[in-house]
């Protein structure tokens, strides 16, 4: 299943609206790091609210779409991870370190318009 992506200003929006396989996950990540070429995009926030579980892989996949992304100029940010998916994580040992996080999409945008302007702010 293909993640809509959608291009707002400078930056991607990536709405993950249900469970992902690894192939789904490794597609995201191949589609974004296209897509921010092609738009010249400054920010992509990749919107994970409707997801109950982040498994190891999706962790792993989720910090090399940032890498991958930051390597291809732009900033990324993952938003709207919920509190049990948050809680289940750190249970588990997993990390998205060094990776931006937001409570929702529109403090993702907020975060990435703060950045991609040069304002001050968290």
């Amino acid at each position: 299943m293909r993640v809509p992506v959608l291009k707002q200003g400078p930056h991607l929006i990536a709405s993950v609206q249900s469970a992902l396989t690894d192939d789904d996950l490794v597609e995201l990540r191949d589609d974004l790091a296209e897509l921010v070429g092609r738009h010249r995009s400054r920010g992509v926030v990749v919107d994970v609210t409707a997801l109950d579980v982040i498994d190891s892989f999706a962790a792993r996949t989720l910090r090399t779409i940032a890498y991958t992304i930051r390597l291809r100029g732009a900033r990324t940010v993952i938003a709207g991870i919920q509190p049990d998916v948050a809680f289940a994580m750190v249970q588990l040992g997993l990390s998205l370190e060094g990776v931006a996080t937001a409570l929702d999409l529109e403090e993702g945008l907020a975060f990435l318009t703060r950045r991609t302007t040069g304002e001050a702010g968290p």
